[in-house]
């Protein structure tokens, strides 16, 4: 399966996204649901079905890609993968396949497993097309949602600054004005 730039990357911040930190929502609340959104994206056939081990190795994959995508202070990307990380991609073998469009990494089997391999390929087309640089997590602690960095400097800290840029923009604020007030004499 070969996706383009953009659908590679679209796919990891798509999956990265099933689980919405906020609202405490997670779309892979039981194996049924894993399976409903492996299929709805064409990464699994409809006979497969999800296992508890499936929901686990998907889970900790996604939390595993939502570290890895977390930009510390001053956007420096993160240069080793998350603890665990690691270990979960070994349980996702993948093949070197030969496209029209050149080598592609391609899921070694199907099934649950290989829908799950087929977003690890896609991590690996991102970061082979420079678009894992473009995909981050919000920095607002109480979201973390992942987005792709569109702007021209990659400099996008928040999915939206509206929202989760304004929240932390008020906090640091109110911070310093608390720090003024005391601070100031009568």
């Amino acid at each position: 399966m070969t996706r383009t730039m953009a659908s590679a990357a679209e796919l990891v911040r798509d999956f990265v996204n099933t689980y919405d930190v906020e609202g405490d929502l997670d779309e892979f609340a039981s194996p049924a649901e894993l399976t409903v959104w492996l299929r709805e994206h064409a990464l699994s056939g409809p006979a497969d079905r999800a296992t508890e081990d499936d929901l686990a190795l998907a889970v900790h994959l996604r939390e595993g890609l939502r570290a890895a995508l977390r930009q510390p202070p001053g956007g420096r990307a993160v240069e080793m993968p998350p603890d665990g990380l690691e270990s979960v991609l070994s349980g996702l073998p993948l093949r070197i396949g030969i496209t029209g469009i050149g080598p592609v990494l391609v899921p070694l089997g199907a099934g649950i497993r290989g829908g799950l391999a087929a977003v690890a390929a896609a991590v690996a087309e991102a970061r082979a097309d420079g678009v894992w640089a473009r995909l981050k997590v919000c920095a607002e602690d109480s979201c973390r949602w992942a987005f792709i960095d569109a702007s021209k400097n990659r400099s996008r800290s928040w999915c939206s600054m509206k929202v989760c840029g304004n929240r932390t923009k008020t906090r640091a604020y109110r911070a310093r004005q608390g720090v003024n007030r005391r601070t100031r004499p009568s």
